[in-house]
C-alpha cells in the first residue's frame, strides 16, 4: 500500500466510513491472524482479537493520530492483545512470559521441493530445521521483518524494544544460522533465507 492510499485509507477509518473499515478488515485481518497463530493455537482467542482490535478502531476513532503507518499499527496493536489474552489464561494456562510463545514452524513447501535441486532441496530442509531452532524473540524478528515488510525501527516499536536490540536480535539470528550452515557461502544463504521467508507471506 502507497503512503497517499494509506493515508487516504486512515482518513477514512477516523471519519466512521464503513466501507473503509471493510476495506481495512480485507487488507489485514489475514495477516494478524496469522502472526496470531504464531503465539497461540486457540484461534477462537485470535478471532476474538481480532474483532475487538477493529471494534476498538471504531469505538475510539475520534482519538486516533491523523497519520499512521497502518500495517505497523495494527500489528502493535494486535500484538498487544494477544499477550493480554495469554496473560489472562484464555489460551495458555500458567504463562509467564508470552514472549516465550512465538513460534514459527517453517516447512519447505512441496512445490518448491519438486522444482529446487536436489542440493537446494538439502539446503532447504536444513534451513528450516535451523529457523525453527532459533529463540522466539529471534523467530519474531525474522517474521516482522521479512513477512510482514517492516523496518527494524517497526518491528522494535511492535516489540518493545530498542533498535539495537532489533538489530541484534536479528545478527545474532543470522549468525547462528550461518555458523550452523558453514557449508553454505553467507550471500547465497541470505539470498534463500530472505526469498523464502518472503514467499511465506504470499
Amino acid at each position: 500500500m502507497s503512503t497517499a492510499a494509506n493515508n487516504i485509507l486512515w482518513e477514512n477509518i477516523i471519519q466512521g466510513d464503513q466501507e473503509a473499515y471493510r476495506e481495512l478488515y480485507e487488507l489485514f485481518a489475514e495477516m494478524l491472524y496469522r502472526y496470531g497463530l504464531r503465539y497461540i493455537q486457540d484461534t477462537a482467542t485470535i478471532k476474538d482479537c481480532i474483532q475487538d482490535l477493529f471494534t476498538d478502531l471504531y469505538h475510539y476513532r475520534r482519538n486516533l493520530s491523523p497519520k499512521v503507518n497502518i500495517r505497523y499499527y495494527l500489528l502493535r496493536s494486535f500484538r498487544r492483545k494477544i499477550h493480554v489474552a495469554i496473560k489472562k489464561g484464555a489460551a495458555i494456562s500458567q504463562t509467564t512470559d508470552a514472549e516465550d510463545y512465538f513460534s514459527v514452524n517453517y516447512e519447505p513447501d512441496a512445490e518448491e521441493l519438486i522444482i529446487a535441486a536436489e542440493q537446494q532441496q538439502q539446503m532447504l530442509r536444513l534451513l528450516a530445521e535451523e529457523l525453527n531452532a532459533l529463540p522466539a524473540r529471534q523467530k519474531e524478528v525474522l517474521f516482522l521483518k521479512f513477512n510482514c515488510d517492516l523496518s527494524y525501527d517497526e518491528v522494535a516499536g511492535i516489540m518493545k524494544i530498542s533498535i539495537p536490540t532489533c538489530r541484534t536480535l536479528a545478527y545474532r539470528a543470522f549468525r547462528q544460522l550461518r555458523t550452523n550452515m558453514e557449508k553454505m557461502p553467507v550471500l547465497p544463504l541470505l539470498v534463500l533465507l530472505m526469498s523464502w521467508l518472503a514467499q511465506k507471506n504470499n
